[in-house]
């Protein structure tokens, strides 16, 4: 059985990101409670060596993943071909993390903004400093 990939669906890499990225705000109670616990953690693994190796690996494998991303994304026309992904990968994760810390501690609404609108709005905005351009792979189907 053939499995399906994101090109089948003609979805941008920044799209499938956000949805990504939006997966670790705590924008509901069940991402509330994983983010309680994955918040709990690191402050744990600050003073416990065994935890710090998992906490920072981790953070290691979601960078990654999200180098891939900006790395798929140089390939296929979305990102500038001179843009390096670990930077890249870095901003990203750091700006969801401090996001889900603000999402956390007003879950409801930021400024007279819903909270949920005032996140994709972020993520969307550092996204689009990375994913410049449009895949060409679309181009031609």
């Amino acid at each position: 059985m053939k499995r399906p990939v994101a090109t089948d669906h003609r979805r941008p890499i920044a799209r499938i990101l956000a949805e990504a990225m939006a997966e670790f705000l705590p924008l509901d109670e069940t991402r509330r409670t994983e983010f309680r616990v994955a918040t709990a953690f690191a402050g744990r693994a600050l003073d416990a060596p065994a935890l710090a190796e998992v906490d920072v690996a981790t953070a290691r494998a979601l960078r990654a993943d999200i180098a891939q991303a900006v790395h798929n994304g140089r390939e296929c026309g979305e990102v500038e071909p001179g843009l390096d992904p670990v930077p890249a990968a870095v901003r990203l994760a750091a700006v969801t993390e401090g996001l889900g810390m603000q999402v956390y501690r007003d879950p409801e609404v930021l400024n007279g903004v819903p909270t949920a609108d005032l996140a994709a709005s972020v993520i969307d905005a550092e996204l689009a400093a990375v994913f410049t351009g449009e895949c060409r792979q679309y181009l031609d189907r």
